[in-house]
């Protein structure tokens, strides 16, 4: 039961990262506007997507485990050009794309680029969010954004909310057993 089950998750998973971006670009397209996307939360997306995938490629890990990066990297590609091609600069995505390409032999350098990279990859995904956040919250205005994009990137991290609700218990069982260790201490 467990192994089928993990490689529904694993498929599906990359079944919907195959379509992530593809509905927001649909309605970016139709809608001939790039109004309430946040350019800084793709750029951080697409940087933290990035570094995930040449961390993956640089440790020699298993294809299957980021056949989605790829993917995911086209996709928001695509998304900021046509986000630059509607705010009538689509030159203006060249820095952007040079950036990434030379930052994927950047973080190869050196062992210590790409360890530290992957270890701050969580905050800049965060960030991400955070900046699309601000930008619907400052604008009040969600624009071409899609519903339906935010809603599978939620189903993709939903398979790995077990992880973070046994990092949460178990955070809470340590926390317990500290609080207790110093009360029965100082009742001795």
């Amino acid at each position: 039961m467990r192994e089928p089950l993990l490689l529904f998750c694993n498929w599906s998973t990359l079944g919907v990262c195959a379509a992530l971006k593809l509905p927001q670009i649909s309605a970016v397209l139709a809608a001939r506007s790039s109004r309430g996307i946040s350019l800084p939360s793709l750029l951080l997306e697409l940087a933290g997507f990035l570094v995930f995938l040449r961390y993956l490629c640089y440790y020699e890990y298993p294809l299957l485990t980021y056949l989605e990066y790829p993917i995911l990297i086209a996709q928001d590609v695509l998304l900021l050009l046509c986000v630059f091609h509607f705010n009538g600069n689509v030159k203006g995505a060249a820095p952007y794309l040079a950036l990434c390409v030379a930052s994927w032999f950047v973080l190869s350098l050196q062992k210590w680029i790409i360890d530290l990279a992957m270890n701050l990859s969580t905050f800049i995904s965060t960030a991400s969010k955070f900046a699309q956040l601000q930008c619907l919250w400052k604008t009040q205005d969600s624009g071409a954004v899609s519903a339906l994009t935010w809603s599978l990137a939620s189903y993709t991290c939903a398979v790995l909310m077990r992880f973070v609700i046994m990092l949460a218990l178990n955070l809470w069982v340590t926390a317990t057993v500290l609080r207790y260790r110093t009360t029965v201490g100082k009742a001795e």
